[in-house]
């Protein structure tokens, strides 16, 4: 199975071909952008029952997922987020899993299994959610948001790499972070920046060039208000 990301970073959209009969891509409700007609699809609760559940009420995921079969080699599927914005792919190679924030997860291999996790207290803050979404085992994993996606060795920032909370995609197992302000409390109102985490440790971060938090305040000063009659100033 080979995977190819087109049209990065402002609208990109990944692009399956089959090398052969029974291979499969696990992927979100309404992802799917085209597939050949010979392609299956079949909508599972991926996991079982629990899982799914967990995914969908603790971790802000999906209780059902797409598996796409290929029944023949050079058979294609389209794949694509709801919103505008960049896909990114990695390996989960078993060994450290990948907590992905809400709306993060895309599509995956069969292999990589996803779960619910407790993200502790500090999750309230961060952004991320008390529970995050969990993927290891091995296998294709992408991961897509709002913005582009800009990849991050934490490793070599010793003394610790700072993330603004709205705008942190995933991270590797082997990262650990805190909550914390930009500065003190004239910081924390004045600056715009509110909350940031700071991670450390040896793992990648992804970030996201954009967020929709930003994008809302924008255009709220644009938005039309009163009546249909009524005209702005």
């Amino acid at each position: 199975m080979q995977f190819e990301l087109l049209d990065k970073p402002d609208f990109t959209i990944l692009r399956v071909l089959f090398d052969a009969p029974g291979e499969q891509v696990l992927a979100e409700p309404s992802a799917m952008v085209a597939r050949d007609t010979a392609v299956q699809l079949q909508t599972e609760l991926t996991g079982g029952a629990m899982a799914a559940m967990k995914r969908k009420l603790l971790a802000g995921g999906t209780m059902f997922l797409n598996t796409f079969t290929g029944t023949a080699p050079g058979q294609s599927l389209w794949i694509a987020p709801g919103p505008e914005g960049d896909i990114e792919m990695l390996q989960c190679d078993g060994a450290a899993p990948v907590f992905l924030s809400s709306g993060a997860f895309l599509a995956s291999a069969p292999t990589v299994r996803l779960d619910a996790n407790w993200g502790g207290a500090k999750g309230l803050f961060s952004g991320t959610g008390t529970f995050l979404l969990k993927a290891e085992g091995h296998g294709a994993l992408f991961l897509c948001a709002y913005g582009g996606i800009h990849t991050v060795d934490v490793g070599q920032y010793p003394s610790g790499y700072v993330v603004d909370t709205q705008h942190i995609v995933a991270w590797t197992g082997g990262l650990d972070y805190k909550v914390r302000s930009v500065g003190g409390l004239k910081s924390l109102f004045l600056s715009g920046e509110g909350l940031v985490c700071e991670f450390r440790g040896t793992g990648r971060l992804w970030i996201s060039t954009r967020n929709p938090g930003s994008l809302a305040a924008f255009l709220q000063a644009f938005r039309r208000v009163g009546g249909r009659g009524a005209s702005g100033s």
